[in-house]
């Protein structure tokens, strides 16, 4: 059954509202007892401020970031639309707990600044938008990623303003919220955002960072090298000057990121043969700083976004 996520919100926040309106009152009652059994009418005043009441109220764009923020989570496999709580961290994972939407297989997504696959197993905004139509119907797909677009703000279709919010924000926000310990981790070869991807920590193998390098990296260079032959021709055949530089911006813009590419590559290329380990139990500061250094020669090759501290 297709479902507005905008009905859902106002239902929350309906919901939030009458329970922060019962509990203030309930606070506020038992102050009125308070005061008049110790006689302190003089003194004290009986009122809450709604700043102390223990509950919060919704707050969309706060809520909107949450529900992608879970998307993500059951894109990873952390979470399941099948079973309820936390569903894996760590140990054997059960493919059978996830039938309504199943997480990716290699356990790494794409972030590009443009759209260059329409293959949820490798693009994280088209196995975002799977998960909105999976959850909330098809019929409504298109309003609802609008209304996720409204709420984080941007220009653009709805798809371009999702996308950028993971390019450029997904990842600081969750590093806030798991206070610089992030169970989702980013890989990025650099400004030029040549190369974003993201990985569930807990799922992480040896293997990953070889699957990285020879399905994911591969197959972005010959995107990149396709797009640019696009344009090309596009500014070969183009008779309008504006479009003609529009197009050399974007060629020019591709030609760095592949050169980050490319030396992003020989990082993981060389820690990839590594076969690097990680144990759970070392906590994420030392993990993160163990995938990123050759336990050979201690030599450090940065190929994760910064916001953990060193160990």
């Amino acid at each position: 059954m297709a479902t507005l996520i905008e009905d859902k919100f106002k239902a929350w926040e309906a919901e939030a509202q009458a329970r922060f309106d019962q509990l203030k009152a309930n606070e506020e009652e038992l102050n009125k007892i308070f005061i008049d059994l110790y006689g302190l009418q003089d003194e004290l005043d009986y009122h809450v401020k709604d700043s102390e009441v223990s509950v919060s109220l919704a707050d969309r764009e706060k809520d909107i970031k949450s529900l992608i923020s879970y998307a993500v989570g059951c894109m990873f496999g952390r979470y399941s639309l099948d079973v309820e709580g936390l569903v894996y961290a760590g140990g054997e994972f059960d493919a059978s707990k996830y039938t309504t939407f199943k997480p990716v297989e290699n356990n790494l997504l794409l972030i590009t600044e443009t759209q260059f696959f329409d293959d949820s197993s490798l693009d994280i905004v088209e196995k975002f938008v799977e998960f909105v139509s999976v959850v909330y119907g098809k019929e409504t797909l298109e309003v609802n990623l609008q209304y996720i677009a409204d709420t984080l703000k941007g220009t653009g279709t709805s798809r371009e303003i999702i996308r950028r919010y993971f390019v450029k924000d997904f990842y600081s926000n969750h590093l806030q919220i798991y206070k610089k310990r992030p169970i989702y981790w980013q890989f990025d070869s650099g400004k030029e955002n040549g190369f974003k991807a993201l990985m569930y920590l807990h799922r992480y193998d040896a293997s990953l960072l070889g699957i990285l390098r020879t399905e994911y990296i591969s197959k972005l260079n010959q995107a990149y090298n396709g797009r640019i032959e696009q344009r090309e021709i596009e500014k070969t055949v183009t008779s309008n000057p504006k479009d003609s530089a529009k197009f050399e911006k974007e060629i020019q813009k591709i030609h760095k990121q592949i050169r980050e590419l490319r030396e992003f590559d020989e990082k993981i290329g060389h820690l990839a043969l590594k076969k690097i380990e990680l144990d759970l139990d070392d906590g994420v500061v030392i993990n993160y700083d163990k995938l990123q250094r050759d336990p050979d020669d201690k030599t450090k090759y940065i190929i994760l976004s910064k916001g953990v501290k060193e160990p």
